[in-house]
């Protein structure tokens, strides 16, 4: 069986933007020990962004600071990074 870690919308959008992510307040950091952990097992690493096409949207609005990954991500090694246009990460992209 193949395995991969997927990361999930870690965007600046839930640390310093409009929808602020408190619970648990050590999902970062624990993100980052679990990436960490995949890159030395060579468990490749799947990075999906959310972006909102909506072209007045306040949230998610491609190429914003908020949309960008958070920075302590965008610095770990991944394999491929998916953008994603749906809420559902497992919907299908068109």
């Amino acid at each position: 069986m193949k395995r991969a870690l997927l990361v999930i919308d870690v965007q600046n959008e839930y640390f310093t933007g409009q929808l602020p992510v408190t619970y648990p307040s050590d999902s970062l950091e624990n993100i980052l020990k679990v990436m960490q952990t995949a890159t030395q097992q060579d468990i490749p690493i799947v990075v999906v962004q959310h972006t909102e096409l909506e072209e007045n949207s306040p949230i998610f609005k491609r190429s914003s600071p908020h949309w960008a990954l958070h920075p302590e991500i965008a610095k770990q090694p991944y394999d491929l990074l998916i953008e994603k246009i749906y809420l559902e990460v497992l919907r299908a992209q068109t």
